[in-house]
């Protein structure tokens, strides 16, 4: 059988280690024997602590430079010998930003095809969230907080001085690892399960996705729409239920709206889960109903008749004055959907809580349906959507908690 080596290709923090993974697992479903191999995590078993510090990465430092070198090239090794003992796959899984270093691995793959595949991502605040991940890493034990994430800051700008992108290389595809697009490829030659790596590199990864509409709240009770109210006595029951739920579910990710309703509904859960972590993102706020914010829909069937009257002729593509709609509403809670699985990574399972209209964008992200249909999926207060989506496995569920 064929064979091939996957060589990863980026700055930290881009999201490479995680592709690796999906990139393993979905070969391995097919059933094939694919190994990683990863440079930070040989380097963290042979040297410890001593090469946490930034300097340890500047390009200057000739000593640091040649004991990452060691780290590569041992490595290569290791991925030449899982493919000779019977292996598929050998994905290399470091940085290798630089054209000598990957002018290294050409050199000494020659057994085999070699395929670069260069993660690129550039949104702040999944950097900043990055950043954050990392300073949890044990090498950061002995440092607070912001000491571990301005020493990996240091080392991102190290890297960064001597990084270039994928060019000149025989086979590569560079990819945005937060839209899961390819953004260029260059294939000199046949490469062994391209067209399943493709697939893999282009698809949704999903393992759990819980998407929780927040409790009851006052305005639902009084059938105002927008505002930030709190919720109702039976609003926190509905949060307390939520949270003996997925007592009995592996959760390490929670992301809510800046909202109350939202956070509320959050907060028992994170009580009874504190080694979760909860992010609230702005993209999954409730759709802004501008003038109309804290009205009644008979209240503007009487106030604004000419404004209701086209909103139920056409819900999604219709716009609150000064405010959004369905057809506005998309990009936003798509760029917080990606930005949240980019956040969760390769967790095993992520908790949603959102509202009504943010709650049908992302099903309809999922989901086939006619914009007409979207502003009419069903989100009720006791249940939640599990979703699963990989390349493989497709997965609906409406699932109650109380």
């Amino acid at each position: 059988m064929k064979k091939l080596y996957v060589a990863m290709v980026g700055l930290p923090a881009r999201g490479k280690s995680t592709l690796a993974k999906r990139i393993r697992e979905g070969l391995e479903a097919e059933g094939l024997r694919v190994g990683i191999f990863n440079n930070g995590e040989l380097r963290r078993t042979r040297l410890g602590r001593d090469s946490t510090a930034p300097e340890f990465y500047h390009p200057d430092n000739a000593e640091g430079r040649a004991r990452r070198e060691e780290l590569a090239q041992e490595n290569v090794a290791h991925a030449r010998a899982f493919l000779a003992g019977g292996g598929n796959v050998a994905i290399l899984d470091a940085t290798n930003a630089s054209r000598a270093r990957r002018a290294m691995l050409e050199a000494r793959l020659t057994d085999h095809p070699l395929l670069f595949v260069e993660c690129r991502n550039d949104d702040p605040v999944l950097l900043e969230a990055s950043l954050e991940r990392k300073a949890a890493l044990p090498e950061f034990a002995g440092k607070t907080r912001a000491e571990a994430i301005a020493s990996f800051r240091q080392r991102m700008d190290y890297y960064e001085r001597m990084y270039a992108p994928l060019e000149d290389e025989c086979c590569w595809v560079r990819v945005d690892s937060v839209q899961n697009r390819i953004l260029e490829e260059r294939l000199g030659a046949r490469v062994p399960f391209f067209h399943r790596i493709r697939d893999i590199l282009v698809s949704d990864w999903v393992r759990n996705l819980y998407l929780v509409r927040h409790g009851e709240t006052t305005y639902n009770v009084e059938g105002r729409i927008g505002g930030d109210p709190e919720l109702t006595a039976h609003g926190k029951e509905q949060a307390d239920a939520l949270a003996r739920h997925f007592s009995r579910v592996e959760v390490t990710h929670i992301f809510t709206s800046t909202r109350r309703r939202s956070s509320m509904t959050a907060a028992p859960l994170k009580a009874a889960r504190p080694d979760c972590r909860i992010m609230a993102l702005p993209e999954f706020d409730e759709i802004d109903a501008g003038l109309c914010e804290g009205m009644r829909y008979e209240d503007i069937q009487s106030d604004m008749p000419e404004q209701y009257a086209a909103r139920m002729r056409d819900k999604y593509n219709y716009v609150y004055p000064q405010g959004e709609g369905y057809v506005t509403l998309r990009e936003r809670v798509e760029r917080g959907l990606k930005r949240a699985l980019f956040i969760a990574g390769d967790a095993p399972g992520v908790l949603l809580i959102g509202h009504q209209a943010i709650n049908r964008m992302i099903l309809s992200h999922f989901l086939y349906r006619r914009t007409e249909d979207v502003p009419h999926i069903y989100i009720p207060q006791n249940q939640f959507y599990h979703i699963v989506a990989t390349q493989r496995k497709k997965l609906f569920e409406l699932v109650p908690f109380m």
